[in-house]
């Protein structure tokens, strides 16, 4: 398993925030740099890729843009943990490639902690921010978090890289 550092933001994140609008007509690398930048104006560059974004309640509440589940693809976000979702940043999330992970007790996680996911089996592991994550055994987590279930098919296609990584591949294996 491996870990994630955190970064802890707010509730009620909507998709203005994180793609905003007077970005639009650039590029999603040039939208990126602009994420969330009016309630955290550092954030954007201090992600590294693999960093996991810890909500409170109604992430991606707003508009249906995708450009909004795009920024953090393109930051290279491995997830986003939040008590609740915005249906459509839910359905775009997996389409494009994010984890969307629902869970209640996601106040719980600290800033700066580390966590693994464990999609599969709907947990949440938190670390310290020191633990090293070198290949070597772990010790136990601080925190063990339950987490709604996450389909198996969307688990698979957030891991294929989204749904048209998704489609391409499989119509690569069905032509050979």
């Amino acid at each position: 398993m491996s870990l994630h550092r955190v970064w802890r933001v707010g509730a009620n994140i909507d998709t203005d925030a994180l793609a905003p609008g007077a970005y639009m007509k650039l590029g999603i690398d040039q939208i990126a740099r602009h994420c969330l930048e009016n309630r955290y104006p550092d954030l954007a560059g201090s992600l590294r890729p693999g960093d996991v974004l810890v909500a409170g309640e109604n992430f991606g509440i707003g508009s249906s843009r995708e450009q909004a589940v795009g920024v953090l693809v393109q930051l290279e976000v491995k997830a986003v943990i939040a008590p609740s979702f915005s249906g459509l940043y839910f359905r775009n999330a997996y389409n494009l490639g994010l984890l969307a992970i629902v869970c209640e007790d996601a106040g719980r996680i600290p800033e700066g902690a580390q966590v693994g996911i464990d999609a599969a089996h709907a947990r949440i592991r938190v670390w310290a921010a020191d633990v090293a994550d070198d290949g070597s055994a772990l010790p136990p987590p601080l925190l063990e978090l339950p987490c709604q279930k996450i389909p198996d098919f969307l688990i698979e296609r957030a891991l294929s890289g989204g749904l048209m990584r998704q489609l391409e591949r499989q119509y690569l294996q069905s032509d050979t």
